[in-house]
Formats: C-alpha cells, structure tokens, sequence
C-alpha cells in the first residue's frame, strides 16, 4: 500500500475515492470494495435500522473517526446513539465498530487498527472475516471468535447465522 505524506488540515478538507485512513501525517489506503466487503455493512446497517427505535443506535458505515490527535482511522461500520450533537469527524468513541477483514488484510497492521479503537475507548470492537464465515470480538485486545456480537447491559445482540447465510447466497 503507498502512503503519502499530509498534513491533518490538509486530510480533513480533501475528499478521497476512496476514503483513507490519516496515520501520523501519511494517507493508509484501506481494503474494500468487494462485493462480501459490502454485504456485510449492508447486514449491520439493515440489522440496526431494524431495532432502532428500541436499541436508540444507528449504524453509519465508512465514517471518519479522530482516534487520537494524529489519526484518524475510517470504520466499516461505526455504531452511533440515534440522539447525539453532529461531528463531522467523530471526535468521541461510538458504541461500537465492525471491521470487515478482506483477503489482503495484514493481521499486524489490522491489530494497530484495533488498538486505535481501544485507546480512543471503544468498547465494542467487532471483526468479521466473510471469506471464513467468522467473527471476533477483539473490544479487549485478543481476537476473541464468538457465534454472535452484543453490548453489555443493553438490550443489543446480534446472532451472526444470518449474515452467514446471506453470505452463502452471494455464492449461489
């Protein structure tokens, strides 16, 4: 992946396509773009419209986030409260986050990603792998794999057999 060097002002007023992570003054581009990429931030925005009424969050994939005061990493999917004041950056941890690992993802370089998260104080930091129909909970350092994704003391849990299944009639 090439990196540019930029200064954060320079990256905040510059449109990017695709958007790119802002990492101590050099531009990460990001993997996305496939088809499994997308369906599985279509599932979760889907799965958050349904129940946001009762849950009071809402999914918001590919949103810029002020991890720390030089980056700025771009979520897959940033889980927000429905009623909190307008950032155009995020500047204060959501709820939580859903990483989609596509096939060129390098575990290191994912793992300073999750770390981000966790030092901007992300309590919910969800990886999904679509190629291996797996998911893990990484929210407190270890790639925990798990059958569904929750929020503790809250009414939030996900069964992920559905996205499977999804996934298998992408293939079919």
């Amino acid at each position: 992946m090439a990196t540019t060097q930029v200064s954060l002002n320079e990256y905040l007023a510059t449109d990017y396509e695709p958007d790119c992570d802002y990492v101590d003054g050099e531009l990460e581009e990001r993997n996305l773009g496939e088809k499994e990429h997308s369906a599985v931030q279509a599932f979760f925005i889907k799965w958050f419209a349904a129940y946001e009424e009762q849950w009071e969050l809402e999914a918001y994939p590919e949103i810029r986030m002020r991890v720390s005061p030089t980056r700025v990493r771009i979520a897959d999917v940033a889980i927000l409260p429905v009623k909190i004041p307008f950032e155009g950056v995020l500047g204060r941890a959501p709820v939580a986050v859903v990483e989609v690992l596509s096939p060129e993802d390098r575990v290191s370089r994912y793992q300073a990603r999750l770390d981000d998260y966790r030092s901007m104080g992300i309590a919910n930091i969800w990886v999904i792998d679509p190629m291996r129909r797996k998911a893990y909970n990484c929210s407190q350092g270890a790639w925990q794999p798990t059958d569904r994704l929750f929020i503790a003391n809250s009414p939030v849990a996900i069964p992920l057999d559905p996205l499977w299944k999804k996934l298998d009639e992408l293939h079919s």
